[in-house]
């Protein structure tokens, strides 16, 4: 059973730092999410202010506002933001030692493992608590080197990639693996990061906590899993930033171990700079899918957007605008859907379409 599971996200739900609990609300096989702590959306659901969708989820002004509105308390507390800083400062870390005083389990997410650390520790002990550090990797003597087995596997290898970091490309990986099992075919999704850790993801590992000398291995390992076990007729790898971002080394080590068959590049237009880094412009969409081809030597295939600053008239603008530009197909998944995607997997490797059940 799912466990009853609050969010702290202040000031970042729906933005772009917010993106763990974004993705929480939007899909969770392992909680169930309760509230989300946000005090500048107090009152609203938050389905509503994310997707224009009521989940009856409520947003909380603060946690003790929570615990009083809440009939029980729940089991898990995830500190649903995702900051540049690879530590928390003082003030953050008292609400982690709120949650577990108030006797709620922490889920940690963060590159900063909390068992680590004693004073973490000493507030789990004192409350009869405990802390689970998602993102921690395997021990060095369980880590795997790249094999070359990938080339093992027989059914396509789809990467979401990224002009960006926190662009959806995992919102648009688990909504292409939804489109894809309502098409009878078994789609299977491999994560890279926390947020799809935290979401349940079965196969997957969080890459930017590994050596570089690891990285490209579990990539490889986490796909070559979910090919053994699922028998998949096709696997979806999530992206990690951008190719071409200076701060980040995912995308290549993902590049290299899942050896994608075809890629599908999320994109925001209106974005003009780096994610966390305003002095640096984001390199051109064109130039960013030519370097993702000349590194993977596979192909891209389809052009997802990010409407973040957007109107529903300037996607559609954009949307034909890209398709006349590049003779690809587009769209935005969370408005349109994955219709688009899915007719160009099967185009693209024929072995996916599936003939109609006769009744």
């Amino acid at each position: 059973m799912k466990a009853n599971t609050l969010v702290y996200c202040e000031n970042e739900f729906g933005n772009v730092d917010g993106k763990v609990a974004n993705g929480l609300i939007r899909q969770s096989e392992r909680y169930t999410i309760v509230g989300i702590i946000d005090s500048s959306k107090t009152g609203q659901d938050a389905g509503e202010y994310l997707d224009g969708i009521d989940i009856g989820i409520p947003i909380f002004e603060s946690m003790e506002h929570a615990l009083e509105e809440l009939s029980t308390i729940p089991e898990y507390f995830i500190y649903g933001i995702a900051p540049l800083a690879p530590f928390l400062n003082n003030e953050q870390r008292e609400i982690i030692f709120t949650a577990m005083k108030s006797g709620m389990n922490i889920i940690n997410g963060l590159p900063e493992f909390f068992n680590d650390n004693i004073q973490y520790t000493n507030v789990a002990l004192k409350y009869g608590v405990t802390i689970l550090d998602v993102r921690k990797p395997p021990a060095r003597k369980n880590l795997h080197n790249f094999s070359g087995r990938i080339e093992d596997v027989k059914v396509p290898i789809i990467a979401i990639m990224g002009t960006d970091c926190a662009v959806g490309k995992r919102t648009t990986a688990l909504l292409v693996v939804e489109a894809l099992r309502n098409e009878g075919l078994n789609a299977v999704f491999v994560t890279t990061g926390q947020t799809g850790l935290l979401q349940g993801s079965k196969y997957g590992v969080a890459i930017d906590v590994l050596t570089s000398g690891f990285a490209t291995g579990e990539v490889e390992n986490a796909i070559l899993n979910a090919y053994e076990q699922e028998q998949p007729d096709i696997i979806v790898v999530e992206g990690q930033g951008a190719l071409s971002h200076p701060a980040f080394t995912s995308s290549s080590a993902i590049l290299r171990g899942a050896m994608p068959d075809a890629i599908i590049i999320q994109h925001p237009p209106k974005r003009k700079s780096y994610c966390d880094y305003p002095k640096i412009p984001l390199l051109d969409l064109v130039d960013e899918i030519e370097m993702i081809e000349i590194f993977s030597k596979s192909t891209v295939i389809a052009i997802t957007i990010n409407h973040e600053n957007m109107t529903g008239a300037e996607v559609n603008h954009v949307i034909g605008q890209y398709e006349s530009e590049y003779n690809l197909p587009v769209t935005d998944v969370l408005l349109h859907g994955c219709d688009k995607l899915v007719n160009e997997l099967i185009k693209t490797f024929p072995e996916l379409k599936r003939e109609p059940v006769l009744v």
